[in-house]
């Protein structure tokens, strides 16, 4: 293999996902190429953005077990990186009572031994400024949720400083598998022993040239922003949580958000004027 580009591991998208498996190769001393078709930063992936939400609130056992490890390492590279990368903010969950995703959620956050507060309508407005449970519903508050500073985290994952190389601006044209994977790309040629792909919705296009198709499906989701009626009104300061608003009767899909708080500091990073306060949401199915 002498004068070839040779790579022990080659990653191909360079997300969060794509971005931390590049990281955690380069701890292990693996020879490490992360390949990224657009221009770092960029908008067009699933990592962009400033915030996303960290939780342990699902239906899957074994999503919780795995969000034990991630709290570690989050904490890791916060030490490592010595920025801040997560605010505890608790979470909100709401949704019909008798709906099964709630009750599968819930109940695996009790199994589970999650920090929780169960709540009802009568002690809701105590704990949860300015919101309404609606009749027929009910709620508990994950309390080790919070904020992720998605952007940070991407400036954060420098992992050439552990000898990893990153290219971007450098499209995939072609896989060809075998002993050794020969990825050919908009620039150059490289082999390697193994390959991994966090491509995001481009998975397909990739994995197609190597025969491989898995159902997949690319989803929409709908990011909308409220500015507030009164500034502060669904504040951090105000204990106001993230919140996940499980399927219920005028709504099939789950809608969840952040506070505003968050996202009026967030924008005061870029713009020195943090501007009025809003409240962003996101629907997804």
């Amino acid at each position: 293999l002498s004068g070839q580009k040779w790579f022990d591991c080659v990653v191909i998208g360079a997300g969060v996902q794509g971005s931390f498996t590049a990281y955690q190769l380069a701890r292990r001393n693996k020879k490490t190429l992360l390949l990224e078709q657009f221009v770092l930063p960029h908008t067009r992936g699933s990592s962009h953005g400033q915030t996303r939400i960290i939780r342990k609130a699902y239906e899957e056992d074994f999503y919780i077990r795995m969000m034990e490890e991630c709290y570690k390492l989050w904490t890791q590279m916060e030490k490592e990186a010595g920025v801040k990368l997560y605010r505890q903010t608790g979470l909100l969950v709401m949704g019909p009572e008798k709906n099964e995703s709630y009750q599968l959620c819930k109940n695996a956050m009790l199994k589970n031994n999650v920090p929780m507060v169960q709540l009802t309508r009568e002690n809701f407005g105590l704990h949860i400024p300015n919101v309404s449970l609606a009749e027929g519903h009910a709620a508990f508050v994950e309390l080790t949720a919070g904020v992720l500073y998605a952007d940070r985290t991407l400036r954060a994952v420098q992992f050439q400083k552990l000898g990893g190389v990153i290219r971007d601006n450098e499209k995939v044209t072609d896989i060809k598998p075998g002993s050794l994977v020969t990825i050919l790309t908009s620039n150059g040629v490289y082999r390697t022993k193994r390959l991994v792909i966090t491509a995001g919705p481009w998975t397909n296009r990739l994995l197609v040239k190597t025969g491989i198709e898995l159902p997949l499906e690319v989803m929409k989701i709908n990011v909308c922003y409220w500015r507030e009626k009164v500034d502060g009104s669904y504040d951090v300061k105000q204990k106001f949580p993230c919140f996940l608003q499980i399927e219920g009767e005028k709504s099939r899909e789950h809608i969840y958000g952040l506070p505003a708080n968050d996202l009026a500091r967030n924008r005061q990073y870029g713009s020195r004027d943090s501007g009025p306060s809003f409240i962003a949401g996101k629907i997804c199915k």
